[in-house]
């Protein structure tokens, strides 16, 4: 480390003890296993869902209103999943980054996720907003024509979020093994 350093967060760091993750997993290596297997993958999936939410609402642009159950539906799921992407990714990258030999990269790291948590939370809240305001009209048009939902159909689906969350949880062991 060159140069006196320029953060509260970096001053924390180096005079903090130079362990393999912040110092507020105590020192329980399976701690961090299981935190940086879950923001991890919660990241990947969240940031998944993401994606396809905005590109079928995309490609149906012209036909939905924002008033429609599918539209109102879509930006809860969306809204949820932004905030779970932006909040699990911050604490992931945190850890995945942590280096108390590098007191001012893990400071930035730090910084950024202070940053990124209340953007993370207002895209929670506006997915509470959106179910709270829109669940007496939902409640009442699903009641209308109640249709069943097969999810034993729509198992396989669940293939590739099944090798996203198995191949965190292999990352996250070897990195902490290896720190």
């Amino acid at each position: 480390m060159s140069g006196p350093i320029s953060s509260l967060a970096a001053e924390a760091v180096a005079s903090g003890p130079a362990t393999v993750a912040p110092a507020s997993f105590d020192g329980h290596g399976w701690l961090v296993v299981v935190n940086l297997w879950i923001m991890t993958a919660a990241c990947a999936l969240a940031t998944m869902m993401v994606v396809d939410l905005a590109r079928r609402a995309w490609a149906r642009r012209r036909e939905d209103r924002l008033d429609h159950p599918v539209t109102i539906w879509r930006l809860t799921a969306l809204a949820f999943s932004a905030g779970i992407a932006l909040r699990a990714g911050a604490e992931a990258v945190t850890i995945w980054g942590w280096d108390p030999l590098d007191p001012l990269g893990t400071a930035k790291f730090l910084v950024a996720k202070r940053l990124i948590d209340p953007v993370a939370m207002m895209f929670g809240l506006s997915g509470l907003a959106l179910s709270y305001l829109s669940a007496r009209g939902m409640v009442e048009q699903l009641r209308k024509r109640p249709f069943p939902i097969d999810f034993w159909a729509s198992l396989p689906m669940l293939k590739r979020p099944a090798a996203v969350l198995f191949l965190s949880g292999v990352a996250a062991v070897g990195v902490v093994v290896t720190r």
